[in-house]
């Protein structure tokens, strides 16, 4: 935006950029990349089951109630629209966005970071999947014919997704030419593209492909580790790794400049607009705090005000904006950029306050406070008890 603004004050910035084509194409390979980045940093593991349900009943709930709750205000401050046009235009909102919180918590503990991951990722799939479902059904149809239209989508994409995943991991440990890496994407790029256009989940694709690749040894048991060679694929996986985190961030920065000199800051001044937004962002933390509470309450900080709204957000809107059929007349854009701001500033603020977690929640449930018949070992309890509140470990390491 201060480029923006030092391009005007110069006199050589063009008003006739075609800057939303660009962010268009800029959001969409930042979205495959991102997502792929996030799918080659996931481990699957039979003990990580619960975390992982917990996080997808969190992000699909977090959409389902943030788009009830967004779309009856909006209702509200837009009497003239209609519920189902009101819930649309609540979507984007909704969402998650996964291109920033991804990289931006790096220095949480494994499991806090693993459940931010997994959380933002399903936001996003979620999310996407039920507004293009929306926007492409017809209002009238009712929730359970678009509800069902969901899961018989779902399931057929989740069906493809092992399928081709399956046959991509296999072809890409075949490969003897020089470049791999980048072909590979390009054929990512390319099943987005496809699944796009067949009304598919196109996401879940490559978060399918990215796991599979990450967990062959989960996936390529029994008659199945015969067509795989892990010595090939272990030091291309690390290439492709390196290769999708740094991509990721060029492509992820460039999206967000090119965003910033595409706003237009005068609905910043308007003081019904910052009320709403604020409005807007409170409903946002209440649901979010509320299903935390509830369904992971081992998730509640930093987890509950890390929910930045963000690249989803803005190319789910520009969709909207070419869709002639769902208008809210006088929708001010400053509904998007104060929500995306106020919720990227409260997480960084956030995670800079974090500390980490206490000595006693990481190490002390590791230590045997029972005996050898199950009873508790008041002495072990005693001095856990005390040696904590003192900061002083007292042997606990050697046994």
């Amino acid at each position: 935006m201060g480029v923006k603004g030092a391009l005007n004050g110069l006199g050589i910035f063009d008003e006739n950029l075609q800057l939303n084509s660009l962010l268009e194409v800029l959001g969409n390979i930042g979205l495959v990349m991102i997502v792929f980045e996030a799918a080659l940093d996931l481990k699957l593991d039979r003990h990580k089951a619960p975390m992982i349900i917990r996080s997808f009943l969190v992000g699909l709930l977090g959409i389902a109630l943030s788009m009830f709750g967004l779309g009856a205000f909006f209702l509200y401050i837009f009497p003239s629209t209609d519920f189902y046009t009101a819930l649309v235009y609540a979507i984007p909102l909704s969402i998650m966005s996964s291109s920033i919180i991804i990289p931006s918590v790096g220095r949480l503990t494994g499991k806090k970071r693993e459940f931010m991951v997994y959380e933002s990722t399903f936001s996003d799939i979620l999310g996407i999947m039920v507004f293009y479902f929306m926007i492409g059904a017809d209002g009238g149809a009712g929730e359970g014919s678009i509800a069902w239209e969901i899961v018989l989508n779902i399931f057929s994409t989740v069906v493809l997704s092992v399928v081709v995943a399956y046959v991509m991991v296999y072809f890409f440990q075949k490969l003897q030419m020089q470049v791999k890496l980048f072909l590979i994407i390009s054929v990512l790029m390319l099943l987005f593209a496809v699944g796009k256009y067949f009304h598919l989940s196109s996401l879940l694709i490559i978060l399918t492909f990215g796991i599979v690749l990450n967990n062959t040894d989960v996936f390529f048991q029994g008659r199945l580790a015969r067509y795989f060679d892990r010595e090939k694929v272990k030091p291309i996986l690390h290439d492709f790794h390196t290769l999708t985190l740094e991509s990721a961030f060029l492509i992820r920065t460039f999206f967000f400049v090119v965003f910033g000199l595409s706003i237009t800051l005068s609905s910043l001044y308007n003081l019904e607009v910052a009320i709403n937004s604020l409005v807007i962002v409170a409903v946002l933390y209440i649901v979010r705090y509320g299903l935390l509470r509830f369904i992971s309450p081992h998730n509640i900080f930093p987890e509950v005000f890390i929910a930045p709204r963000g690249l989803i957000t803005v190319l789910l809107y520009f969709v909207l904006m070419k869709e002639p059929s769902f208008e809210i007349k006088n929708f001010d854009t400053g509904l998007l950029l104060y929500p995306i701001l106020i919720t990227s500033i409260v997480m960084m603020i956030a995670l800079i306050s974090y500390r980490g977690e206490k000595m006693k929640d990481v190490l002390l449930p590791k230590l045997p406070l029972t005996n050898k018949s199950g009873v508790v070992d008041e002495e072990m309890q005693h001095r856990m008890d005390v040696n904590t509140e003192r900061q002083d470990l007292d042997g606990f390491g050697g046994g």
